[in-house]
């Protein structure tokens, strides 16, 4: 029996024109996401499987299986949700208090200096990955700050119990078809529709539900 479920997309495949094309959005989703779920449901039935009979020999490589393809599910339903439709003014700018937004804006300036300087290091650490991976905005549970993380592939180089609420995706099949090699096109582009409604509900919910891992003396 499956546990994971490729969840539907918020919007149709042409709403994020022209930041990302439909094509992209339907194979992104329909192939590439699905294909993270089977692995991880597959994955668990092998972990089953080797249990019963005992095949402890097939457990590092099982573990390292249900960790990239778990970790591609659990990114890419993120992802879906941190992009909004930039012809209904949904998307893109920066959060701001007349928003309604004032708390992550003021966890971003407090984090980075600015919310200039923290677009320059996410833009960088996206469009910098080497080969396949991530840019992440994460809440950090032992400073109780923001930081940025570079992921590589879907799971490597993270800081264990961080919680992301901003991710952009910087593996090939995000953007290939529309921008070629030009990466930093893509994710220059990405900030024109990023939900920072959906960011700001991730990081209040993150900071609610997490709490410090050492915590602070009085």
């Amino acid at each position: 029996m499956a546990i994971y479920t490729l969840p539907e997309l918020p919007y149709d495949y042409a709403a994020l024109e022209p930041v990302i094309n439909p094509e992209i959005i339907e194979l992104h989703h329909d192939k590439h996401h699905a294909a993270y779920v089977t692995g991880a449901n597959n994955t668990l039935e092998q972990l089953e499987e080797a249990r019963e009979k005992e095949n402890w020999g097939a457990l590092n490589g099982l573990e390292k299986n249900l960790a990239f393809h778990l970790s591609g599910h659990i990114l890419h339903s993120i992802y879906w949700h941190n992009m909004a439709n930039p012809k209904t003014d949904e998307g893109g700018g920066e959060p701001t208090a007349a928003d309604g937004l004032g708390e992550l804006a003021d966890a971003i300036t407090e984090s980075f200096g600015s919310f200039a300087k923290f677009r320059k290091q996410l833009t960088f650490a996206s469009s910098a990955t080497q080969g396949s991976g991530w840019g992440v905005l994460a809440y950090e549970p032992v400073s109780g700050r923001l930081i940025v993380e570079q992921i590589y592939d879907h799971q490597g180089s993270v800081g264990i119990a961080s919680t992301p609420v901003l991710v952009f995706d910087a593996w090939e099949h995000a953007f290939y078809l529309q921008y070629k090699n030009q990466k930093v096109d893509f994710i220059e582009a990405m900030w024109n529709v990023v939900n920072w409604q959906d960011v700001a509900e991730r990081y209040a919910d993150a900071r609610a539900n997490t709490p410090l891992l050492i915590p602070v003396k009085g």
